[in-house]
């Protein structure tokens, strides 16, 4: 196994809401290191990136986005920090923050290498700025890596060499229309609440790695922490009742880390979305350290 490079990214821009900049001590207050530790994961804590913060921006909106010069410079910030610990060997392990970070992870991750991606999300997060309701980037990552729509004109934040046939979203229940509209035409393949109800969790996550890995050189993993459901993690900003249950998200993770204990194919993980001011004594930052290491190969046996 690589060694674990952790990153830090205090970001909240892209939800515009105070609270989830904080998500990155929150992690590793609920015990990250120890979780990683028992794991028997070689790991360094690099610290949180310095990025724009809430109180240094004007509240802009730019052609229907919210902050996004900030979140450019936010994207290019962590990209090349990301290819920078990748090319030095090493897995990056990203802390959120909100979900618009990981356009900086993908960006990285990918400059180097064919990527398939993995996104466990309660949402598509495949909105633009032209039909975000909300104009939250947050909502809009996966959208930017595919340069779809408007995105086609913000190279920074497309990610290149990731396709939409190597693209699966897990445990979808909360789709805007034109997002639906937009995912059912396109090469993404979606697996909803009703799929992992119908067919387990197990199954829906190895197809998902199966259509992730197939041709490419790695994966990225993108775990939103509302795609559990809000009894299990109550500290997220868009919480969506009917999630899966922490012992499911587990089987998950677990998943993950047996294929890339056969096949070496985990590139780059990013954990976000917690948010501690909504959160009850921290069980959400605690839920995303146990979550890490499950997908770095920590185990019950």
């Amino acid at each position: 196994m690589s060694p674990v490079a952790v990153l830090g990214v205090p970001f909240a821009l892209g939800a515009d809401r105070r609270g989830v900049d904080m998500g990155p001590s929150a992690i590793r207050y609920g015990g990250l290191s120890t979780a990683l530790d028992t794991a028997g994961v070689e790991y360094t804590d690099a610290g949180d990136l310095a990025l724009p913060t809430l109180q240094s921006q004007s509240a802009t909106t730019d052609d229907g986005a919210k902050y996004l010069d900030a979140i450019a410079e936010m994207t290019d910030t962590l990209a090349d920090r990301v290819a920078t610990e990748i090319a030095d060997g090493s897995v990056p392990l990203v802390l959120g923050g909100d979900h618009s970070i990981a356009m900086g992870t993908m960006r990285g991750a990918a400059q180097t290498a064919e990527l398939g991606v993995i996104w466990f999300d309660a949402h598509g997060d495949y909105n633009t700025p032209t039909t975000s309701p909300s104009g939250n980037v947050h909502g809009m990552p996966l959208a930017a890596a595919h340069g779809y729509g408007d995105f086609a004109e913000m190279p920074w934040a497309t990610a290149p060499n990731v396709a939409e046939e190597n693209t699966a979203i897990v445990g979808a229940r909360s789709l805007d229309a034109d997002e639906r509209a937009v995912l059912r035409e396109s090469d993404i393949s979606v697996f909803t609440m009703e799929d992992i109800d119908r067919r387990g969790i197990g199954p829906v996550t190895d197809e998902a790695l199966d259509i992730a890995t197939d041709g490419v050189d790695d994966i990225h993993v993108s775990l939103d922490l509302d795609w559990l459901d809000p009894d299990d993690a109550p500290g997220v900003g868009t919480p969506v009742p009917g999630g899966v249950t922490y012992r499911e998200a587990h089987t998950a993770m677990e998943r993950v880390a047996d294929r890339d204990a056969a096949e070496s194919v985990l590139r780059s993980l990013d954990v976000v979305e917690v948010n501690p001011i909504l959160d009850q004594r921290n069980t959400t930052g605690e839920r995303a350290a146990e979550l890490a290491a499950s997908a770095f190969g920590k185990r019950i046996l």
